[in-house]
Parts: structure tokens; C-alpha cells; sequence
């Protein structure tokens, strides 16, 4: 798994946008549509506001979750929020075609339910997602799929609950739909991540991050981040 490397969160973002752009397009021009799946943060709220100034088919984009706090709409611990604030307030992108996770729903295991047939409908059965925008956490962990927890797991489901993590359940997408997509995209920002980038590098199942496939995966690090990968490992990129 080589790792390009840019000077700084802003240009990891930016260099981001660029190539889901390119990749947006060219789904569109194979099968008519693209769809993606976006985790949170704050270096991917950036690269949707740049994504929104690039070439994009927007009426064949279709957004999804990678995965959601259990919080109500509009609180700030949802990545709803701000997915709606970075993409749909500057992007020409349909409304209509960003698809909450069910997070408000009273049964939130019917709600999973839910969003696994939301998921069917727009990306074939089993779905087969475009991309899939990951970000790995100082402990390993990526979408919401955590140390420890049995949400690791799960192989008969797409989505799943978690259990308490960092104060809130969460609603994830699981490694059997990640593992299918055409194409994962990381983003790792930070110096606090740079021991865990060298070990999903190295392919370590020990971690959440290390049992999603390597094979269709692009790696895009700051330097921070990447200070302790390999040299033959990482491409400067800026």
C-alpha cells in the first residue's frame, strides 16, 4: 500500500476532491452513476467544500453515510450536520440524493435494516459503492468500526449498530460492503495517527483499519502523519 504524501491537511483535502472528481465522472460515464460514501471529520468537511469546485456530475451523485452518532438532527456530534453545511450549501448536489442514517429512529435495529435496503436501491444487491472515504483514528479504528467491539464482527449485515463509543452509539457500515467497493479512499491527518498509519500499512489485522482490503485502496497522508512510514513506502507528492 504506498502512501501519498502532501505538506498539510488543506492540500490532503484538495488533492482529495480531485481525484473523487475524476472518479465521479468516470462511473458516470460506465454505469450512469456514482455513488460514495463519506465518513466525518474535520480534514473531510474541508475536501467536500473543495469538491464542490470541481467538475462533477452532480445529478448522478448520490452521498451516503459512512457511519453516524445516535444524537438528534441537527446536533453538532452528527456528520449530517456537517455534511449538509460542507457539500449541499455550496455544491449544485440534490438533496434528495444525500441519505441520512436512520439515527433519530426509535428501533434503531429495524432503522439498520432500513438503511441496508436504502443502500440495495441505489447500489445493486449486494450494493457495490463507487467509493468509500475512510479516516483512521489514533486507536485504529475507522468508520465506527472499533476496538473491541462485536460490530467487527459482523459478515451477514452492510449496516450495524455499535455499542458506547466515546459517549454515543453509533450506526456503521460494516467490512463486507466497505470490502466491496471499487474503491477506498483514506485520509490521515495528524501526527496522533502516524503509529497506527505505519500498521494499517502494513496490512496488521490487530486493528480495525487493517482488515479493510488493501488491493483498491489510495492512501493520502500530510506529513505529520506520515513521519513514521517507510520511505520506499511513500510518495512526496508536495
Amino acid at each position: 500500500m504506498n502512501i501519498d504524501v502532501f505538506a498539510d491537511a488543506d492540500e490532503v483535502a484538495q488533492q482529495a476532491a480531485a481525484l473523487i472528481a475524476a472518479d465521479s465522472r468516470a462511473a458516470v460515464a460506465a454505469h450512469g452513476s456514482f455513488v460514495m460514501a463519506v465518513s466525518g471529520g474535520h480534514t473531510p468537511w474541508i475536501m467536500l467544500r473543495d469538491l464542490a469546485q470541481e467538475d462533477v456530475p452532480w445529478n448522478a451523485v448520490h452521498v451516503v453515510q459512512v457511519d453516524e452518532r445516535v444524537a438528534p438532527e441537527g446536533h453538532p456530534d452528527r456528520n449530517l450536520t456537517h455534511l449538509r453545511e460542507s457539500l449541499l450549501e455550496n455544491a449544485p448536489l440534490r438533496p434528495e440524493h444525500i441519505y441520512p442514517m436512520p439515527v433519530d429512529s426509535p428501533n434503531l435495529e429495524a432503522a439498520s435494516l432500513r438503511y441496508a435496503m436504502t443502500l440495495e436501491s441505489i447500489a445493486g444487491s449486494p450494493p457495490v459503492l463507487d467509493l468509500v472515504h475512510l479516516g483512521l483514528g489514533p486507536d485504529g479504528h475507522t468508520a465506527s468500526l472499533v476496538p473491541g467491539d462485536p460490530v467487527r464482527d459482523v459478515k451477514d449485515a452492510d449496516v450495524a449498530l455499535t455499542g458506547i463509543y466515546q459517549g454515543r452509539q453509533r450506526m456503521t457500515l460494516t467490512y463486507p460492503i466497505i470490502n466491496r467497493s471499487r474503491l477506498v479512499l483514506w485520509l490521515v491527518t495528524g501526527s496522533e495517527k502516524a503509529g497506527m498509519l505505519v500498521r494499517l500499512q502494513a496490512g496488521d489485522v490487530s486493528i480495525p483499519a487493517g482488515q479493510v482490503r488493501s488491493d483498491r485502496a489510495v492512501v493520502l497522508a500530510d506529513r505529520a502523519a506520515a513521519g513514521l512510514v517507510d520511505t520506499t513506502s511513500k510518495i512526496e507528492v508536495a
